[in-house]
């Protein structure tokens, strides 16, 4: 069940509202160096650590890698300070389960702005009973290493702030952290509320998942929101050759060097056989 009724989460909300007004001061002490650095370590967190990582491996196995990779990924994950990779994936786990019925954590029919940011401040925020974390993240809750990151999810963003202020002071600190987390936090969170309300849907799946091409532009391939939900386990999600997908390019690297296998694609025969579904269904 949704949690709209809830009191606010005053822990998140406070932390939140200071990052926010910290990434508005980066402003003030504007630097093109550190805004590429910004963007750079933006990479490093959403591509290999949310989408490559947390989305595509753990949450949804679309592909193997050696657990040394796995852990690296969901390191660099830790670093948008969206919880820990326990917690992200049994939500968005819930979410594939549950798509835009009452136990959604995120459904924009509840309204824009609950999809958006309003189920962190007043819903689940990443936060599930024992039982719920055990029953959709089994694998991850037997592994011990997986457990300890959960715990210590805040971590590596410290140390790489200690890192930034050492090396550039204030100003990196600012671009570096402040500005890059609530940057990253809203482009993946308008994977939960932009791709479930506005753009084209080439499947015409029980949800409201679009495919968006600015989403995807922000969110380094999530965007293809649509083709995602019509093929959850596939580790592809711009299927056309057109659709930009960051990501999948990032999982091929590491399919090329030897650390990615069991690679989960949709064929040409699927693709075709759920849009000519779709067109059925639609007409």
């Amino acid at each position: 069940m949704h949690n709209q009724n809830k009191g606010i989460n005053w822990h998140t909300a406070i932390f939140l509202s200071i990052f926010h007004v910290l990434a508005v001061f980066a402003f003030f002490v504007f630097s093109w160096k550190w805004l590429v650095v910004s963007l750079m370590l933006n990479w490093v967190s959403g591509s290999l650590g949310i989408g490559i990582g947390f989305h595509r491996l753990l949450t949804h196995r679309g592909f193997q890698t050696p657990k040394w990779v796995e852990y690296v990924l969901t390191l660099c994950g830790m670093l948008a300070l969206e919880g820990g990779a326990i917690n992200w994936v049994v939500t968005h786990r819930i979410h594939h389960a549950f798509t835009e019925q009452p136990a959604d954590p995120h459904s924009p029919r509840e309204g824009v702005w609950w999809s958006h940011v309003g189920w962190i401040l007043r819903g689940t925020s990443q936060q599930h009973p024992e039982h719920v974390m055990r029953r959709y993240g089994p694998d991850l809750m037997k592994d011990p290493v997986h457990v300890w990151l959960n715990r210590l999810y805040f971590l590596p963003l410290v140390i790489s702030g200690l890192v930034l202020l050492a090396i550039g002071g204030w100003t990196a600190v600012l671009w570096g952290v402040f500005f890059r987390v609530v940057y990253g936090l809203h482009v993946t969170w308008l994977v939960n509320s932009a791709t479930h309300l506005w753009g084209s849907r080439r499947f015409a799946t029980s949800d409201d998942s679009t495919n968006s091409w600015w989403v995807a532009l922000l969110t380094f391939g999530e965007g293809w929101h649509n083709n995602h939900h019509a093929f959850p386990r596939a580790a592809r999600h711009g299927l056309m050759w057109y659709e930009l997908d960051i990501n999948w390019i990032g999982i091929r690297a590491l399919q090329l060097l030897g650390l990615a296998k069991s690679i989960k694609l949709v064929s040409k025969e699927q693709i075709a056989s759920s849009e000519d579904y779709g067109l059925r269904k639609a007409a």
